[in-house]
């Protein structure tokens, strides 16, 4: 059963640990499922990952950075994500071409065409059937990662935040069809609730699509 969902969000917001949650329960009902994430996945993936949100030596501009982030989707559309759906599998993304968007576009200033453009040639035009955007304020999600070491773009002002979570908000209203938007102040197990209700519902829809 061939199915495409994607985590969105800002930072502190929780799609880690929601995506990884999803997976585990498809994964308990024996629901074949694959859990990847953005950047990274891949061993090219990984490697430009550190560069992305570790280097300390080295500038990166704004374009630099939307090649980067595409050069490893890339990579991992080809290498994970385009083989699991193949195989029938659910496939779950922690991050994927709406993080560039928020992030590149709304938050550096980069053209909202061209960023699309590079995301399209990326993935070859692959989109998922659900997008869950956990939607957390900015301060209170940078407040849930005060005890880590802060990457580039965690060390990013509050305004850059703003323009990230606005941008996310901009889209979702946009494509609600696509996009669950989810309070991700709530306790975790709501969370969870929110979600599995919206994806068990995708996944019965698509059974009764094949059946026929």
């Amino acid at each position: 059963m061939a199915l495409f969902i994607t985590f969105e969000g800002g930072e502190g917001s929780g799609k880690s640990f929601q995506s990884k949650g999803l997976y585990r329960r498809l994964d308990k009902l024996k629901i074949p499922a694959l859990l990847t994430h953005e950047p990274g996945g891949t061993a090219l993936g990984e490697k430009l990952t550190r560069l992305l949100k570790w280097a300390r030596d080295t500038g990166i501009s704004p374009l630099t950075e939307l090649l980067m982030f595409n050069a490893s989707r890339a990579q991992l559309v080809a290498e994970v994500i385009q083989p699991g759906l193949k195989a029938g599998k659910v496939v779950i993304c922690d991050r994927y071409t709406d993080s560039t968007v928020a992030y590149q576009h709304y938050g550096r200033g980069l053209d909202l065409k061209l960023v699309k453009t590079i995301n399209e040639g990326a993935t070859g035009g692959l989109a998922p059937s659900l997008i869950i955007l956990l939607d957390v304020p900015v301060d209170v999600g940078l407040t849930r990662k005060e005890n880590k070491k802060p990457d580039r773009f965690e060390q990013e002002g509050l305004a850059f935040h703003r323009r990230v979570r606005e941008g996310y908000l901009k889209m979702a209203a946009a494509d609600p069809k696509r996009w669950l938007v989810i309070d991700a102040c709530q306790p975790r197990d709501k969370i969870a609730g929110i979600i599995w209700g919206r994806a068990s519902r995708l996944l019965l829809k698509k059974s009764k699509t094949e059946v026929k």
